[in-house]
């Protein structure tokens, strides 16, 4: 039987809902742990143009250093020197792209307008980028070459680094895994597929330029007038200091410990991943002995590209639905760990085909989940896009030095020993991830 209540006792007062946090209260107060205000289109519209948006930046990754600069090298330089010239002209670009990512993150992070922080770079860094690829086309020596790779670089950085600031920006917590994995295969697809349409642009590289550049330009304008961002002029300018910004390469492991073994997890798994693909070419020729290697690497960049894609779309729906990002980021790099060892004890094609897929495997589930948990570890709303750009050298500097390190490895120890290397690498990018105390 229910008790009437007393009427002279006064009744315990109903709380109030919170209140919804507003996009000057998120800047202002949170860190890549809260939910931020809901996007202002919705957030079933910015998962599905995701996809398209990183798809535009990734086909000129995917043609432009692989296929239409090689060929432009060769053609513009001779035949005699290509390799070294290439070396050259990648190794320089490849620095300037990791240093402008946090560069262009941290001015992001502090510009103010009535299109948000992240929009205005989005759209000027694809235009200078279609400008300088375009200016690319033109050249017609090494110093011009080297000129015209380091502004696309730069410009298109300056557009990538706000887009990956778009996660811990407007995507809730319950909704990452999703929203990487999204990610993931626009940056997949477009990889590969600018290597297929990249291919298609061989004897006409002036054409492949000017179509890569409106394309991306395109997309990124279209990607912004369908998710708008918050106005953030609002916002109360951060004042800029020198040493703040020199700090800006360097992760805190006293003051951000998280962070900084997000970092690690991230530059070992990829470092030991890369050290061994990025030989593949000499591996198919003077590991397993294959004569005609150019006929096997298409099917290998499909094989791979299926097993990416395979994990990405499970594994980061899986890890929103269970609330746990580690367990996944650890069985990812346990994963390529266990495919590079097949290679290594069984030197046939046979056993690189089924490694490709069984590590693309395993790298789609890290790329998707520990995008995840990277943006929930990151310090301050204030400076999410520096931050990500921080992360993001861990995913460009074993590309840069993987080549040379995996280089003294052959010297010193055969191509069997870039094996134990990439395996270890992994293993301990997964341990890293273990001392993270944010997330599960």
């Amino acid at each position: 039987m229910t008790m009437p209540s007393d009427p002279f006792v006064a009744p315990e007062p109903t709380p109030a809902p919170a209140a919804p946090m507003t996009e000057n209260t998120f800047v202002a107060t949170a860190a890549g742990n809260d939910d931020p205000p809901p996007p202002r289109r919705g957030l079933g519209r910015l998962l599905a143009w995701i996809i398209p948006a990183n798809f535009g930046v990734f086909l000129i990754w995917g043609a432009v250093p692989g296929i239409l600069l090689p060929q432009q090298i060769t053609v513009v330089l001779g035949e005699a020197d290509k390799v070294a010239n290439l070396a050259i002209v990648a190794t320089i670009g490849a620095f300037a792209a990791m240093v402008a990512q946090p560069i262009a993150g941290q001015i992001s992070d502090r510009t103010r307008s009535r299109f948000g922080r992240r929009a205005p770079w989005m759209v000027l860094g694809a235009l200078a980028g279609g400008l300088s690829l375009i200016g690319l086309a033109f050249a017609d020596s090494l110093v011009g070459l080297v000129l015209a790779w380091i502004l696309v670089q730069i410009s298109y950085n300056f557009a990538q680094g706000p887009l990956s600031a778009v996660l811990p920006d407007r995507v809730p917590l319950s909704r990452r895994g999703l929203f990487a994995a999204l990610s993931g295969i626009g940056l997949m697809v477009g990889a590969i597929g600018g290597q297929v349409i990249g291919s298609f642009f061989f004897q006409s590289l002036t054409a492949g330029y000017v179509t890569f550049a409106v394309v991306a330009f395109a997309i990124m304008v279209v990607f912004n007038l369908a998710n708008p961002d918050y106005p953030s002029t609002q916002l109360r300018p951060e004042p800029f200091k020198l040493g703040d910004f020199l700090r800006t390469f360097w992760v805190n492991p006293v003051k951000h410990p998280d962070f900084f073994w997000a970092f690690t997890g991230r530059l070992l798994l990829y470092t030991g991943y890369f050290a061994v693909t990025g030989y593949q070419l000499f591996l198919l020729t003077d590991y397993f002995g294959v004569e005609n290697p150019e006929t096997v690497i298409p099917l290998l960049g499909l094989i791979s590209l299926a097993g990416i894609l395979i994990a990405t779309v499970v594994s980061g729906p899986l890890s929103d639905r269970f609330g746990r990002r580690k367990p996944f980021v650890f069985a990812s790099a346990a994963i390529t760990g266990l495919a590079l060892a097949l290679p290594w004890f069984w030197p046939d094609l046979t056993a690189w085909m089924i490694m490709t897929f069984v590590a693309g495997l395993g790298f789609g589930m890290f790329q998707a989940v520990d995008t995840a948990l990277i943006s929930e570890v990151l310090p301050s709303a204030k400076s999410f896009a520096k931050d990500l750009g921080v992360v993001n050298i861990a995913a460009t500097l074993p590309q840069t030095l993987a080549p040379g390190v995996a280089g003294a490895i052959v010297l010193a120890f055969g191509y069997a020993g870039l094996f134990p290397v990439g395996i270890v690498l992994s293993i301990l990018g997964a341990f890293a991830v273990w001392p993270i105390r944010s997330t599960r």
